[in-house]
């Protein structure tokens, strides 16, 4: 008795607070085709599955979505029982917002087909940032949708035309210069990527390339589908409109907690309420799909997706790229016999490993980018209200891999480990 209270409570908040009017009738035709809709699964929650919104039964017009849900309410239905519903509208909504045709949207279909969603989607996000000081997991996603998607435009291009110029040959000379530098015992300590890339560089497929940036943009949709529907509701509705998303079973307490930390209008909290959005995007909506992209055909995924992380120069004032976070650092034996170190500048970690990529969004990305909200305001603002069209096309860093692994080979050093320390 006590839960249904509580779920009603909850819808009636919802409606006060977005103007729903529950206390009226609902539209007969609503009322009529409602049951169709109740206790609908989520068969579409991940993107990989098919192309539109979250279940193919559901309509894609936010106002007949609207109705049926004023029907939900008004009947007193538990939101469990509408759950679908509920979500099919606030993302309907969110990229009508955006200007992204959600029955279409197909991240299967390749960059070109989805480059639009991609620099709307993140155009969305941005506008967030700029109108609502406190949604900063928006503003930085925004930021770093613009490496992102560069990055998957010069993806297609490489697999369309380029087909990978040079990754293998420059991988393979940054093996030979390690070798070379302090034998094959230091080669065998290389990040399994850089090795990858040596050995199956001049493997990779147009066809593999097409199926891995697939992957990466269902990753892209599953983001947005995930994370706007909820700012969408928090802008229009409030903490009362997530309350109704928590007793539908879309998400649990936590991120219920953290959204009621970012309206909170402390800094410290609203900081702790953005990096728990952020932690639920990197590990909840796209964890178990970056461990597929890594793994895929082998030598083949962890090649690819190590290259992406080495060639990353991130958006966000003052965040070192990835080659520069935790670099190659071994010991070894110099040809003296010495004990020595040797440094490389490329990535020891992979981008698609859950556990360094965190490591290096909360060690760089989150408190550089609160940083910037908080002590530098008019900068990233400027940087937002550029058009999103150039912020991307300046975010094209793959095709300097192969020059990127050619300098690394170059800038490869051998110290003793006396010499080492003193530094």
């Amino acid at each position: 008795m006590r839960i249904g209270m509580a779920l009603r409570a909850t819808a009636l908040a919802l409606a006060a607070a977005i103007g729903l009017g529950l206390g009226s009738t609902a539209p007969a035709g609503a009322v009529g085709e409602l049951d169709r809709y109740l206790d609908l699964p989520l068969v579409n929650r991940d993107a990989s599955v098919a192309p539109g919104g979250v279940n193919a039964e559901l309509p894609y017009d936010a106002a007949q979505l609207r109705a049926l849900l004023d029907a939900a309410r008004a009947q007193g239905i538990a939101p469990t029982r509408y759950a679908a519903l509920l979500y099919q509208y606030w993302l309907v909504d969110a990229t009508n917002q955006a200007g992204i045709d959600l029955r279409s949207w197909d991240p299967r279909a390749g960059v070109e087909a989805n480059r639009v969603n991609l620099i709307n989607s993140y155009r969305y996000y941005e506008n967030l940032q700029l109108n609502h000081r406190e949604l900063q997991w928006a503003g930085m996603g925004g930021q770093v949708g613009a490496d992102f998607g560069g990055g998957l435009v010069d993806f297609e291009l490489m697999g369309n035309i380029y087909a990978l110029p040079g990754l293998s040959e420059s991988a393979r000379g940054v093996v030979a210069a390690v070798d070379q530098a302090a034998g094959p015992q230091a080669v065998a300590q290389l990040p399994r990527g850089l090795l990858a890339l040596a050995e199956a560089g001049s493997q990779i497929t147009p066809d593999d390339l097409r199926h891995l940036i697939g992957m990466i943009l269902v990753m892209q949709k599953n983001i947005f589908s995930d994370l706007m529907p909820m700012h969408d509701a928090y802008v229009t509705g409030g903490l009362p409109a997530l309350a109704e998303f928590q007793a539908a079973g879309l998400f649990d307490a936590d991120v219920m907690q953290a959204w009621q930390d970012v309206a909170s209008g402390d800094e410290g909290r609203i900081a702790a309420g953005n990096a728990a959005l952020l932690r639920r995007e990197q590990s909840w909506a796209i964890r178990d799909q970056w461990d597929a992209t890594r793994n895929y055909k082998g030598s083949v995924g962890e090649a690819i997706t190590y290259a992406s992380g080495a060639a990353g120069s991130p958006s966000v004032a003052g965040v070192a790229p990835p080659r520069q976070f935790r670099p190659v650092r071994m010991p070894v034996t110099m040809a003296d016999g010495r004990p020595g170190i040797l440094t490389l500048p490329l990535p020891e970690w992979n981008w698609s490993d859950f556990d360094a990529r965190w490591d290096y969004i909360t060690s760089e990305l989150l408190p550089k980018y609160k940083f910037q909200v908080e002590n530098n305001w008019p900068a990233l603002e400027a940087v937002m209200r550029t058009p999103y069209e150039i912020q991307m096309e300046t975010h094209r860093p793959l095709f300097n891999v192969p020059q990127l692994l050619d300098s690394a080979a170059r800038q490869l050093d051998v110290s003793p480990v006396d010499a080492t320390a003193v530094r």
